[in-house]
This record gives C-alpha cells, structure tokens and sequence, in this order.
C-alpha cells in the first residue's frame, strides 16, 4: 500500500488515494499507521475518493482510528495532494463528512472554504461553536505556558460534552494587531497538536464576537502561521469562511504488512 505525508502547520496526515476503494483496514490498524513509535506517526489519516458532481471525497480519520469531524488542515493538505497528483489546479471543489468545501489553490497556501458559522454559544466566561467539529473556546494569558493538555482533557472529557462525545478545546491569547495565539487539545489525538484549522476558524470567530477582531485574523500556532477570513457577525452568522495557509508534502513510502 502506498502512502504519502503531508503536514500543514505542524497538524500532520497520512494520505492514501483511494479512487480505486482498496483501502480496507480498520480502527485498530488505522491507530497502528498513526502511532509515533510503532507507525508512521500522524495526527489522522485522509482518504481521497471518487465522489459524483465533486473532483474528490474526503474521508477523515482520527489519529485513533475513529471516523472524524471535519478537519480543517486536513482539507487544506488533501487539496494540496489532489493538485499534486493533477486532480485539480487553482481551484477545486470536494465533498467532506460537513458537506461541500471549495478551496483555492496556490503554490504557497491553500485557501479552504469552510461551512458557515451561525451560533457561536458562551458557557460562562468562555465560548462554543461548531466549524465542521465542535470546538470550546477559552480566553486566556500567557498561553505558552499554559497546561493545555491537562485543562483540554478536563474540558473534553466533562459531562457537559458526553453526549456528543466530547469537544475539541482551544486556548487563545489576544496578540492585539498580531491576531491571536491559539493552542489546541484534540479530540481523537487525545493530545494537544501543533496547530488545529478548525480550531483556529473558531478562535478567530469568538474573537471577532468577544474582541472586535475584524477579518482578516491572523493566526500563530506552534507550528506556524495561518489566516481566518470572513464576512458577517455572531448576531446574523458568519458567512465566506477560508482557513489560509501551507500544506507541505513530507514524504512518501509503501506500508507492509509486517507493520500491520
């Protein structure tokens, strides 16, 4: 089986092009790919299918093996990969598990179309929304050295998020002219990734609603910088949504099954 790794940002795939439906494996194998030590080590892994009316289907998995959301960075590096093996060029339009996404395509970033946005909710002094997943937002200082990977897995795992199996959870510094900082603990990673596309789409709308914020936002994550455009507000919804930024392939190999 042929694989191929891309990242975007730091937040890394495994990649199969799977127009031809051979991929087979289950969680359990899905989990072994995605592994750090005993895998090729990624945050998920992404099928690129055949889909009528649409250049592509993307398939999204967790990084422990469990069917997922949308995946912002995700779509990012799966456009990027669709243009690489001459799918589309300059733009393109695909089918994900939230519905359909245009992307625009450059040699430097992707600018993915994310689905509109019309309910951002407060929970005490903090923030939800749903981006294609479901994500808390927390308002914070100094957010490098906060403890994103204990308080994230006490917000993830509280009863408030049980029944739709948990959230996502972003903690977001406020750069002022700089845009924000946001760090994010990732449901199906169980871990906190270098940087999170939906995550940042949801930070950058609560910082418009709680900030002021106007769009463009800029955003740092640890591993790098992405951009949060869109129209409209938290009243009326937020509409023409794009997650902007790199998506890099690393490297590309074959799986045996001795790894499986």
């Amino acid at each position: 089986m042929r694989f191929f790794k891309y990242q975007g940002t730091g937040n890394d795939f495994i990649v199969f092009d799977d127009r031809n439906q051979f991929f087979k494996l289950g969680q359990k194998q899905i989990a072994q790919l995605c592994h750090r030590r005993f895998g090729i080590g990624a945050d998920g892994l992404m099928l690129l299918q055949n889909a009528n009316d649409y250049d592509f289907r993307m398939v999204y998995y967790n990084a422990d093996g469990s069917l997922g959301t949308m995946c912002g960075n995700g779509g990012r590096c799966l456009v990027r990969f669709a243009a690489d093996l001459g799918i589309v060029a300059g733009k393109t339009n695909f089918i994900a598990v939230d519905g359909p996404h245009t992307a625009l395509i450059s040699q430097e970033v992707i600018s993915l179309q994310m689905q509109n946005v019309s309910e951002i909710s407060q929970i005490n002094q903090d923030h939800f929304t749903n981006t294609g997943s479901p994500h808390y937002v927390r308002f914070c200082e100094d957010v490098q050295s906060y403890d994103v990977r204990n308080a994230g897995a006490e917000i993830r795992y509280s009863d408030a998020f049980a029944e739709q199996g948990g959230t996502n959870v972003n903690f977001v510094q406020d750069l002022g002219q700089n845009g924000l900082f946001v760090r994010t603990y990732e449901r199906g990673v169980e871990d906190e990734t270098y940087s999170c596309g939906t995550g940042v789409t949801a930070a950058a709308l609560c910082a418009a609603e709680k900030l002021g914020q106007q769009s463009p936002i800029q955003i740092q994550t640890l591993g790098g910088q992405l951009s949060v455009s869109f129209e409209g507000n938290a009243q009326d919804g937020f509409t023409n949504i794009f997650l902007t930024g790199p998506a890099v392939k690393v490297f590309e190999g074959e799986i045996t099954s001795k790894v499986l």
